[in-house]
């Protein structure tokens, strides 16, 4: 760790819990899921709801009403909600309070990614308390360089939040880049991790400095002991599902976090339909990875 993200650890550690150890307590109570809340204008209609912000309104307050006080985490897609201009803003910022007051923790899609002085704005809009829009943890892209991310992770420390950084994302396009070889040898993404494991280096009992690592890509094929939590994407709609969780993230498996959207949604507008869709998937996670770390312990 350098020096300057010591004296931040410092700042943190004088009155803000790291996100690391509130996810791990999440994930052992709630269980370890996470809900996307991604109002689409197809899950909308699907809902019976008008694509606009009446209809935007209606999805996401039914949507933390059932499952903000059951579920470890909800990730509202910020896209969605920013479509609609300031209206939609308004309607995120009230489902991030409303979330945590009932006691999730909010991962905010966002997935920023610049420099210098703009990075250090796009910090301040997720992870300053004083923001209407602060998160628990935000997604963010490393593409620019991974020391691109300093404002973030230097605000996170002070603010107690987390970060989750693009490694091996679900979507086939992403290995054009994330798979590519570094003049050092090791892919992009595996430098990325590497960052990662650093940021999180004597970090207990998990690091809030997380990877978004595919649940679709049946092999990751890099080292994800990195110390902190992996955002596993893609269980649900896009084919993966929780009996996949051993087979991608091996001995991590532990520390990934399942993100579900479509999987869930659909089963809405019924509040207690989405709460049974999301208890579902939590079992099938549970499940999986108890039978991995079993399996892992009798071949001792």
């Amino acid at each position: 760790m350098n020096a300057s993200a010591s004296a931040s650890a410092s700042e943190a550690g004088a009155g803000a819990e790291p996100f690391g150890a509130r996810l791990r307590r999440a994930m052992d109570t709630r269980g370890p899921l996470c809900v996307g809340i991604d109002p689409h204008s197809s899950l909308l209609h699907a809902w019976g709801l008008s694509d606009d912000v009446a209809g935007l309104t209606a999805f996401t307050r039914t949507v933390v009403e059932a499952l903000a006080d059951r579920v470890a985490v909800l990730k509202p897609q910020s896209a969605f909600f920013e479509r609609f201009g300031s209206r939609g803003v308004a309607v995120l910022e009230q489902a991030v309070a409303e979330a945590r007051a009932a006691g999730a923790l909010v991962l905010m899609d966002a997935k920023r990614g610049d420099i210098g002085s703009t990075m250090a704005a796009y910090a301040a809009t997720y992870l300053d308390k004083d923001s209407p829009l602060f998160s628990d943890a935000v997604t963010l892209s490393p593409y620019l360089g991974f020391g691109s991310l300093r404002p973030a992770l230097d605000a996170a420390r002070i603010s107690g939040s987390g970060l989750f950084v693009l490694a091996l994302t679900s979507n086939p396009e992403g290995a054009e880049v994330q798979r590519a070889v570094t003049a050092g040898g090791p892919s992009v993404a595996q430098v990325m991790l590497d960052h990662l494991a650093a940021e999180n280096a004597g970090a207990t009992p998990l690091g809030s400095v997380g990877a978004v690592v595919g649940a679709t890509l049946g092999e990751a094929g890099v080292n994800l002991a990195v110390n902190g939590p992996l955002l596993a994407p893609g269980i649900g709609a896009q084919g993966a599902t929780p009996a996949d969780l051993p087979g991608v993230f091996g001995a991590a498996v532990r520390n990934v976090v399942p993100s579900v959207s479509r999987g869930v949604l659909r089963a809405g507008p019924d509040v207690y339909a989405l709460r049974a869709a999301a208890e579902r998937f939590s079992d099938e996670v549970r499940t999986a990875v108890e039978g991995a770390a079993g399996g892992a312990e009798g071949a001792r």
